[in-house]
This record gives C-alpha cells, sequence and structure tokens, in this order.
C-alpha cells in the first residue's frame, strides 16, 4: 500500500507495529475498515484486539506504520483534530464520584470547545440528542455511579455520540453484562449504525454476538491479523480452527441468515 488511500475505508494501517515500551505485541499488520459499517475484532485473549484498539485510537502511539483515517494520515492530524473524527470508549471506563449522567455526556463536547468556552445551545441540543438517542436522558440528573452495568454503558455511549464523530471505537462495550443488556447494547450500536451512519468498530468476545450485529471482521491471532472480510467469510469452520483451535459447527441464523456457531470443541492437536 503507498500514497493516500481511497475510502470508502474509515481506517488504513500500513505495516503496524504497536505495543508497551520497546516490546511490540503487534508487528508488520496491515489491515483495512470499512466506513459506515459495523467491524468486531475477535481472537484468542491476549491476542493484541486491545491493543490494536489503542494504536488505531491514538491512547498508545505506534511505534512504526502509518494509519490514514477518514484518509487522512493520523500523524499529521492534531488531538482535537482526530477527537472530532473519532470516539473512543475503552474497556471498564470510570466517572468520577458523583458526577450526574447529563455532566458526563456534556464531555462529549469538549473537543468542539475552544478553551473555557461555556457550552452552547447547539451543544446543550447535541447532549439532549444523545441522551435520547441512548434512552438515558431520564437518568439524566442521577449520579454515574448509581446506576446498573447496562445503564453506565448506555451513558458512556451516550458521551461518545455527544462528540458527534463520524467514527466510534469500543473496547468489549459488553464485558460483565448479561445477555439482555448485551442485546440492548449491541442493537443500540447497529440503530447508530443504520440510522445514523456511524462507523463502529469494536472488540468482542461472544463469536455469535460479533457474527450477528457485525458487517465485517478482522480476526486476530498473537499480534497478527490473520482474517478479515465479510462474516459470511470469517464464520467458517476452518477460520475458527485456525483462529482459536476450535472443531465449530456452523448453520445459518433463521431470525437474521447470519453464521451461527451452534456447537464447538477444541481441535484434535495434528
Amino acid at each position: 500500500m503507498t500514497g493516500k488511500p481511497e475510502t470508502p475505508w474509515a481506517f488504513r494501517g500500513e505495516n503496524l507495529q504497536i505495543g508497551y515500551s520497546d516490546k511490540p505485541v503487534i508487528s508488520g499488520m496491515d489491515l483495512r475498515i470499512p466506513q459506515e459499517k459495523i467491524t468486531s475484532i475477535i481472537g484468542p485473549n491476549g491476542c493484541g484486539k486491545s491493543t490494536l484498539l489503542k494504536g488505531l485510537a491514538r491512547i498508545i502511539p505506534l511505534q512504526s506504520g502509518t494509519v490514514w483515517l477518514e484518509g487522512q494520515d493520523m500523524a499529521k492530524l492534531g488531538t482535537r483534530e482526530t477527537a472530532q473524527i473519532m470516539a473512543m470508549l475503552p474497556q471498564g471506563p470510570q466517572a468520577p464520584e458523583g458526577l450526574t449522567v447529563e455532566e458526563l455526556v456534556s464531555f462529549g463536547r469538549y473537543p468542539h470547545q475552544r478553551g473555557l468556552q461555556s457550552l452552547k445551545e447547539e451543544d446543550r441540543k447535541l447532549i439532549e440528542w444523545a441522551m435520547r438517542e441512548t434512552k438515558v436522558y431520564d437518568l439524566r440528573h442521577r449520579s454515574v455511579d448509581r446506576l446498573s452495568g447496562g445503564q453506565r454503558q448506555r451513558v458512556w455511549i451516550a458521551m461518545a455520540l455527544a462528540q458527534d464523530t463520524p467514527v466510534i471505537l469500543l473496547d468489549e462495550p459488553t464485558t460483565y453484562l448479561d445477555m439482555a443488556h448485551q442485546l440492548e447494547i449491541l442493537e443500540l450500536l447497529e440503530k447508530l449504525n443504520r440510522e445514523q451512519h456511524k462507523t463502529i468498530v469494536v472488540v468482542i468476545h461472544d463469536l455469535n454476538m460479533a457474527a450477528r450485529f457485525s458487517d465485517y471482521l478482522i480476526a486476530m491471532k498473537q499480534g497478527q491479523l490473520l482474517h478479515e472480510g465479510s462474516v459470511e467469510q470469517i464464520m467458517t469452520p476452518g477460520v475458527l480452527k485456525e483462529v482459536f483451535g476450535l472443531e465449530a459447527y456452523i448453520e445459518q441464523d433463521p431470525w437474521t441468515g447470519k453464521p451461527v456457531m451452534v456447537t464447538y470443541r477444541l481441535a484434535a492437536s495434528e
């Protein structure tokens, strides 16, 4: 890959090396993430999924390589410019004690403000819209630390939505939630994608949830990108065996038409 890539890729990476201190977790990776789609990053524990997401979000600086965000070289974008294009929801975020829902969601407007500028009417309308979209408006005066796990996650997504970016990254947003709340969060992300045309990039462990809600999958193992493509291309017995070491029985979900892993077992050693 050379030169400035053409969209429809929200992200495109070339020869990425990402890690901590001088120890790379990811090395020599090329990847692409489509615009206005839901992309899930899947793979075994410790394979570098969260590290990749943090590298794309600039939480961890690239050790080498180039990332283009919406067709722009990220190395040439300032922090404010980046935050106006991309919002990042890390794993297990914590709000300061006593902070209300509305106060937390309002933080999403900071990249659009100058200095100590107060919120404008346009900002307040976006904050209210974000809370209504995520169904937390009625909770706006409540303390975030008094909410349930599912409610808190919706509040954090509301903050990302108030940031008003075309791209949203989420690191394991369904972790520690029961199945009903997992569905609630993923259906919300699907709604934001379908109705607001947001590019959603999510790290997720549940393969069937990833298959159900995603348009595109990136499969990683040991810091390497092994496969990327449509759900139908990735959710196959061969790919799941290579990536996870599983023998999987795949059927078509009668409700969604997507592949679903009905049962699985550890693959026999060769």
